[in-house]
């Protein structure tokens, strides 16, 4: 028992890395599905490109935000 808490002791140090990944997975995926069906959506609606457009930029600031925060938020914390 005592060897895995010696483990432990020894990865803490890269906590905030393997943090800031798995955080960048979430927006990475977010990014994909925006982008993803926007196109979808100009395809089919042409005529709505600059609305759809919009709101995918918008979507995305929001989502890149995120993968910010999931940089910065172990670096605050260690």
């Amino acid at each position: 028992m005592s060897a895995a808490f010696e483990t432990l002791a020894a990865v803490n140090g890269n906590v905030g890395t393997i943090g800031y990944g798995l955080a960048a997975i979430g927006p990475g995926i977010g990014i994909g599905i925006i982008f993803g069906n926007g196109v979808q959506a100009i395809a089919r609606q042409p005529e709505a490109a600059g609305i759809i457009r919009q709101n995918m930029l918008l979507g995305f600031a929001v989502v890149e935000a995120l993968a910010l925060i999931g940089f910065v938020v172990p670096f605050i914390l260690s």
